[in-house]
């Protein structure tokens, strides 16, 4: 059906025409852009449908260019201690919770940050065993980098002093007792989850329809997600994406990031980077270097100047991911890979310049500490830095202390990145992160978190709103080689739109964006969220 939504004040990202009032659009097409009488003077007829803008500004819709929509998905149904400022409030919620369990039932959850704790850090074991005795516990950090479990999930785990700890992984010891602390570290956690039973099919699927709509109301259109490891495989992910997605037509483009675990599966089902269609895509191969910064297992060249003793973990030798990296190739596929400390990027580009380009652009994910050095082998076209600038409100000014004065000025340093023509695209990683792509753009123009008052951490990094914006609208589409059919609203374009309350193009303060609504969530044409 032909729509033309008019009176609207549309910034389209294309040069040739940055602003206008009114587009048409036909088969999820835009197929016209203009002044709202043009339009409808070209356009209207009994056949069509109008859209009145009601003057709200309009952008092309925005893309969150890494992010689990998986774990959004989980926090409908499992404990989220997303936000708590207090151990005992953290230790509360899981006494409540395991009081509603029974037997062999597991309590998960999500969301745990030591750094927001104004009563100390994160619970001893002990601590947990008394608020969950009966029922095994296990609830990864905001990050998904550390865990916290209690004796029962050990027990259950089988747990003992010389079992074999996956590679990059770290089982915390108590100093005085050897024994256990309930602390995990990244691949660690594999000992215990692989004891956790799977949620049924049908329960994350409800709870995955939950979270696309959930992700509608921000404004998102497209999405790049990482999931397998959390849908449990090939097959299941792309089940519930396909039912979601193709069979429901729910309206949210979907780019699905492969863990390299699954390269055997992706090969015996013939896909690859780019099978699909323009709503669900297979996309590059997902590897881990490091770790996060919030227990320090982020690689860095020097060490961390809040404990001298470590530099961080990488995840796996240089000759192990040079083999996954080859793996990967040999299917002509390209990788994205988590590099959050400038060492593990360093490594990461050690090994990609010993291979040719692959079809589709090879993706660095985060790359929140940088170094000079590094910044001319980044800007190259067959490579993307996908940043999450809302890390810094997360970030700031704990992590001061963690890298030291020294290193600041290339730490999330994205206007450094732009200036050197490094490609970006804007994500939030969520659920580490709010889902919402204001949130982030809002880190990215005042680099300070929105209820601190001075002129934001390394103010010379600060983004324009143009430019913030640019990162979750036209660069969105770069990561998956789309910047032809989607990311500016231009005739043969994907109609996708997203309509605000506000006008963050004409804001006296950045600050208004955190008072800026989504009004109106558009994609192929079709209106899928409207407040």
């Amino acid at each position: 059906m032909r729509k033309i939504f008019m009176n609207g004040f549309i910034h389209t990202f294309n040069d040739l025409r940055p602003l206008a009032e009114a587009v048409v659009t036909e088969n999820g097409r835009f197929v016209d852009i203009g002044s709202t009488a043009d339009m409808l003077l070209q356009w209207s007829n009994s056949s069509s449908v109008t859209i009145d803008l009601e003057g709200k500004t309009v952008t092309p819709g925005l893309t969150d260019s890494h992010m689990h929509l998986s774990g959004i998905a989980k926090n409908f149904i499992h404990l989220d201690v997303t936000g708590l400022t207090s151990k005992q409030d953290m230790l509360a919620a899981i006494r409540h919770r395991a009081s509603e369990l029974h037997k062999g039932e597991w309590l998960i959850g999500r969301g745990w940050d030591e750094n927001l704790f104004t009563d100390g850090s994160i619970p001893t074991i002990e601590e947990l065993d008394q608020a969950s005795p009966h029922i095994p516990l296990y609830i990864p950090r905001i990050c998904g980098h550390a865990a916290i479990v209690n004796t029962k999930a050990l027990e259950i785990a089988h747990y003992h002093p010389n079992i074999t700890v996956p590679e990059g992984g770290t089982v915390v010891l108590d100093r005085q007792t050897n024994k256990p602390n309930g602390l995990l570290l990244e691949t660690a956690a594999d000992l215990i989850t692989a004891h956790i039973p799977e949620t049924s099919y049908m329960d994350m699927y409800d709870a995955m329809k939950k979270a696309v709509r959930y992700v509608q109301e921000k404004g998102i259109t497209s999405i790049h997600t990482n999931d397998p490891v959390n849908l449990g495989g090939v097959d299941r992910t792309y089940h519930i994406y396909h039912g979601l997605i193709n069979e429901e037509k729910m309206g949210l483009r979907c780019n699905l990031l492969m863990d390299h675990i699954f390269l055997d599966d992706l090969r015996e089902r013939s896909m690859y980077a780019g099978y699909g269609n323009e709503r669900l895509q297979i996309g590059a191969i997902k590897i881990f270097a490091d770790g996060a910064m919030g227990r320090r297992t982020a690689l860095l060249s020097t060490p961390y100047q809040d404990a001298p003793e470590t530099y961080g973990d990488a995840m796996y030798d240089q000759a192990t991911l040079y083999d996954i990296v080859s793996q990967a190739r040999k299917m002509d596929m390209p990788v994205a890979v988590h590099a959050i400390g400038d060492k593990a990027l360093e490594n990461v580009l050690d090994i990609l310049d010993r291979f040719p380009a692959a079809p589709y652009r090879d993706r660095l994910i985060h790359a929140s500490i940088i170094r000079k050095d590094l910044l001319k082998r980044l800007a190259v076209p067959h490579r993307i830095v996908d940043i999450q600038p809302r890390f810094l409100a997360s970030d700031f000014p704990w992590v001061i202390e963690r890298i030291g004065e020294e290193r600041l000025e290339y730490a999330y340093a994205w206007k450094k990145l732009l200036e050197a023509g490094v490609i970006c695209a804007g994500g939030s990683d969520s659920p580490v992160e709010p889902i919402d792509p204001l949130l982030g753009i809002h880190a990215a123009v005042t680099r300070k978190k929105p209820d601190e008052h001075h002129q934001g951490y390394v103010p010379d990094q600060k983004l324009s709103m143009t430019e913030a914006f640019r990162l979750f609208t036209v660069m969105g589409a770069y990561p998956t080689n789309e910047e032809q059919i989607k990311g500016t609203i231009a005739r043969g374009k994907l109609a996708d739109m997203t309509v605000y309350s506000n006008h963050p193009f004409a804001m006296k303060e950045p600050d208004e964006l955190l008072e800026t609504n989504i009004d109106m969530t558009i994609n192929g044409g079709e209106i899928v969220y409207q407040r």
